[in-house]
């Protein structure tokens, strides 16, 4: 039973890593999974030459077996037990899972023997972004004004650009990014103090981002987000053969055109250094 469930924690952490950019989270997750496998089950991984590793562990598990005495039985009493009570108290924890409103990172006893721990209860059906823009125009509401799209080294945004596989690493802005499309930006002050910093083309934050609109040029007079809806285009659908992977949709401005001279109030009353200042 140990092996088998050994087996079934891992390809489920392995169907996650393929169908998901979740970083480093499942490949943890099956490390601690090696346990549940003994020595017979890992043979196959060492070599079968005379005095090796594995000839050694054969040759240890034939030897004579001492009797079994009195404590091995009342220790396997206490294992099957344990494995009963294990197994009464997590029924309301297998019953959270099974329901569509499940609590995560919750306990459902006293004694906190068993509960459930995750990164998410549920996943949302839409995906938005925010899409940061940069212009150059002298003025933001200006209908001529032309405004850049600045790219991420992973998150959606270019249409035909192929959906990334990441995992184990872990892109930091692009997943902060991800959480703060479904929130807003005064919960996300964080996204400001980004576009301050693209403002004043900031090599260090540029080295967080793949593609720079205005590399070699001044920096951007004004920054923006928008807030668009992505889905997949549809395999042979029109979008897909003119390269789309997405479709997008706007869904309205995130955060309002600023510039440094806007931002700086901002700044001062979090204490934050000036973008461009030493």
């Amino acid at each position: 039973m140990c092996i088998i469930h050994g087996i079934i924690q891992i390809l489920f952490q392995v169907i996650l890593i393929i169908s998901g950019n979740l970083s480093f989270l499942n490949w943890l997750t099956i490390v601690p999974s090696i346990a549940c496998f003994d020595d017979a089950a890992l043979g196959f991984l060492f070599g079968s030459q005379p005095g090796g590793v594995k000839d050694r562990v054969h040759k240890l598990q034939l030897e004579d077996k001492p009797p079994v005495r009195y404590g091995c039985l009342v220790r396997r009493l206490v294992n099957i037990s344990l494995g009963v009570l294990v197994a009464y108290l997590s029924i309301p924890v297998v019953m959270n899972l099974l329901n569509s409103n499940q609590v995560m990172n919750s306990s459902f006893n006293p004694l906190r023997i068993v509960n459930t721990y995750g990164a998410f209860g549920s996943i949302t059906k839409e995906r938005t972004e925010v899409i940061i823009q940069g212009t150059s125009s002298l003025l933001a509401n200006d209908s001529s004004a032309v405004w850049e799209e600045y790219e991420f080294k992973c998150k959606p945004g270019d249409l035909k650009r192929r959906p990334c596989l990441i995992s184990p690493y872990h892109y930091r802005l692009d997943w902060l990014m991800w959480f703060a499309a479904f929130q807003t930006y005064e919960q996300n002050e964080w996204i400001l103090h980004l576009a301050g910093k693209l403002l004043a083309n900031d090599p260090e934050t540029l080295s967080l981002i793949a593609f720079n609109p205005f590399k070699g040029k001044d920096p951007p007079r004004w920054i923006r987000g928008e807030h668009y809806k992505y889905k997949f285009s549809r395999l042979g659908g029109k979008h897909a053969a003119e390269g789309k992977w997405w479709i997008r949709k706007r869904l309205g401005p995130y955060f309002p055109a600023v510039n440094l001279k806007g931002l700086k109030n901002f700044f001062q009353s979090r204490d934050w250094p000036l973008p461009g200042q030493k």
